[in-house]
């Protein structure tokens, strides 16, 4: 679907998701709101991901059919460090490095440091692109729902469009929901694992430094469990595109928290998770694609 130019560009505008609007005399309507969104793009995560190829000498090769999106980074450290994983030589990104965990019939792909909505679609686009049939991301978070314990875990199945990247994937909505049964399968698979976990709505911001008492307290209201930065934009790709992704949020802080910062629990129960996630996309990546 093409964009309809008004004459009066300054007043009328078209969204993506339906005919012109309204706006106020001399008030520019954000382009984030007026994207054609059937229009083709002109760059593809296959285009940048034969140039990586080309370029770094990577040959083809398959990757792991499960991906996860480790925002922090601390969880792939740990791995590196502990030399329980290794790296994935197909991998082709200029901006990141693969590795590659693997206990018993488990194993995922893993890459660190996916910080917020634009980054970890961008990853997400060319983990799919390569092959990668369920993409989870585990994003750190602050917890909005008062009875939520910290540390504890949230699997997101929907999340609130308070970001930018989802804008580019779906029409303007209030929120977005996750693949639902990838969705139900986390909370089982970490609730058996033993870690204190919750399903439910995430608040997804990409200014963390901004987030207000007020939008605390209302979003709090709507039922949000906790705020992180990717969950809308995933969610988002995934609608978009018919790829399987999830959420994991590890909450770790708020702000009426009295206990450490940023409190994640022991190390070994990141290993733990890693390994409730495998479990949980075991399903849907055996699935053919298509």
């Amino acid at each position: 679907m093409q964009e309809r130019h008004s004459a009066r560009a300054d007043d009328d505008y078209t969204t993506a998701a339906g005919p012109p609007q309204r706006g106020r005399p001399g008030e520019a309507v954000p382009p984030l709101m007026a994207h054609a969104l059937d229009a083709p793009t002109v760059f593809t995560p296959l285009a940048l991901v034969e140039a990586v190829r080309a370029q770094r000498g990577r040959a083809e090769g398959p990757i792991p059919k499960v991906c996860v999106l480790d925002f922090d980074g601390d969880l792939t450290d740990e791995l590196v460090r502990r030399g329980e994983v290794e790296p994935c030589a197909a991998w082709p990104c200029f901006h990141t490095e693969m590795w590659v965990w693997r206990q018993g019939k488990l194993s995922c792909g893993i890459i660190g440091r996916t910080i917020g909505g634009p980054y970890a679609v961008l990853v997400a686009e060319q983990m799919k692109v390569c092959g990668a049939q369920v993409i989870v991301g585990l994003a750190s978070a602050g917890r909005i729902g008062p009875s939520l314990p910290i540390p504890s875990l949230v699997v997101a199945d929907s999340a609130i469009r308070d970001e930018g990247t989802s804008y580019h994937y779906l029409p303007p909505s209030p929120r977005v929901q996750a693949p639902r049964q990838l969705a139900k399968a986390l909370e089982v698979q970490i609730a058996r694992a033993g870690l204190p976990v919750q399903r439910g709505l995430v608040w997804t911001t990409d200014a963390p430094y901004r987030e207000t008492t007020e939008q605390i307290a209302r979003h709090a209201r709507e039922g949000a469990l906790a705020v992180e930065m990717q969950a809308a934009s995933l969610f988002a790709f995934a609608a978009r595109t018919g790829a399987q992704v999830g959420l994991v949020a590890q909450v770790s802080n708020a702000p009426d928290h009295k206990g450490p910062a940023f409190d994640k629990g022991h190390p070994d129960v990141g290993r733990e998770l890693l390994r409730a996630i495998c479990t949980a996309a075991q399903g849907p990546a055996s699935r053919r694609p298509g």
